[in-house]
């Protein structure tokens, strides 16, 4: 009976590397930059707000060990991750837009207007932004003055920025900003089940899952509801 030959590769130990999650901090920070790194969640969601994580560094320390996407988290190592990620980063904040905003809004300008929320709370101005995602979170191109004449001033609209997709795998800043907005809306959703027990938002944090769709079915639609947005098949 014939051995089965073993793959050379295993024979040798060879381990992927890790991903430098600082390759973009990095450049930027040596050239003097202050860099805030800037992701949402929520955006999908049918109920709750949208949340928009910013995140500041103006060092290249190595970031908190597990740090990645936060989709990629679990509830727990998220909630582990948020000490850590707040000690490392030199300033952060986060900015909201409710869902009633989101539906007098439009959802483009209400992430817009949860950006700069979060840059407003900074205490340190940024001067580089890393966004996830193919779009400038801090800018609604399409608004229309008139039309939204109660929204905020998107007063970082011209700040200078990269887009990266699926940034939230690719830079430690817009990692943190992803783990730390994710927490803290989970943690409002769970609350506003405590009020609203029947749609299970503590479970399913707002998203379109059988639960909740058969809920908004039988029970219609609440406050938190973005009724804008189709809700029921």
């Amino acid at each position: 009976m014939n051995a089965r030959r073993r793959c050379p590769q295993y024979d040798l130990g060879v381990t992927r590397a890790a991903p430098d999650l600082l390759v973009y901090e990095r450049e930027l920070v040596a050239r003097g930059e202050v860099v805030v790194g800037l992701d949402e969640v929520g955006r999908g969601a049918l109920a709750g707000p949208l949340t928009v994580g910013a995140v500041v560094v103006t060092h290249c320390k190595r970031a908190p060990k597990g740090l990645t996407d936060s989709k990629m988290l679990t509830p727990a190592q998220r909630e582990t991750l948020v000490t850590p990620l707040e000690h490392w980063a030199t300033d952060w904040s986060l900015g909201s837009a409710s869902s009633e905003e989101i539906d007098r809004w439009g959802l483009r300008l209400a992430l817009a207007v949860a950006a700069t929320r979060a840059i407003d709370g900074l205490n340190l101005l940024p001067t580089h932004a890393l966004i996830d995602g193919p779009l400038n979170l801090l800018d609604a191109p399409l608004r229309l003055e008139d039309q939204f004449n109660d929204a905020p001033e998107l007063r970082y609209a011209a700040l200078a920025h990269t887009t990266l997709v699926k940034g939230d795998s690719l830079s430690a800043t817009i990692a943190a900003a992803s783990v730390l907005a994710k927490v803290q809306r989970d943690r409002t959703m769970v609350g506003l089940s405590d009020e609203f027990p029947v749609y299970g938002w503590d479970a399913n944090k707002g998203y379109g899952v059988p639960h909740h769709l058969a809920a908004l079915v039988d029970e219609g639609p609440c406050c938190h509801h973005r009724m804008t947005w189709r809700l029921t098949s």
